[in-house]
């Protein structure tokens, strides 16, 4: 990230954490957001790192604030660390295949990567749900894995188009 942080950031990183909230805890989308069922389509916005490394402190504002409306305070720990750290390892393991696609330019392989690696990284919120809701690890890391996968793909397409016309870098 930048060494020098401007009012322009903290606006941008702002906005993004708040888009992140709404898409998650507004009704309608809060009753897919939670539990060992869960698809965020707030979860999309995880592909912004791939454009600017701010990002990641947005989407992980966003989900630790989102998460308020959860199950206790330890998701909001265990989700924000884990969002945290699995976007910022995400980016540095496939942001050299950002220009290349699967399916005639249809599929961004990095976001693709990034989509299999980030649901595979559910297992911390399977853990956490294991002790604080009594939910089976293994049922629970599959649905919370299927709901990523899907989250991300369909997020991924979105922001890659809208990459195609806005500068999402800034």
């Amino acid at each position: 990230m930048k060494k020098n942080i401007k009012v322009f950031d903290i606006v941008s990183i702002a906005i993004v954490a708040a888009l992140y909230i709404v898409l998650t805890v507004a009704p309608g989308f809060n009753a897919i957001s939670y539990g060992p069922v869960q698809f965020r389509f707030s979860e999309m916005f995880n592909f912004l790192a791939f454009y600017n490394k701010k990002y990641i402190i947005a989407v992980t504002l966003g989900c630790m604030i989102s998460n308020f409306m959860s199950f206790t305070i330890v998701d909001v720990i265990v989700g924000g660390l884990s969002t945290l750290i699995f976007v910022w390892l995400g980016i540095i393991l496939f942001d050299h295949f950002k220009g290349q696609y699967f399916l005639n330019g249809q599929l961004n392989k990095a976001f693709v990567f990034f989509a299999i690696f980030f649901a595979f990284t559910m297992f911390t919120i399977a853990i956490e749900l294991v002790f604080v809701a009594g939910a089976p690890f293994i049922w629970t890391w599959f649905t919370l894995f299927l709901g990523e996968f899907a989250s991300l793909i369909v997020g991924g397409i979105i922001i890659d188009k809208l990459s195609k016309r806005i500068d999402l870098s800034k």
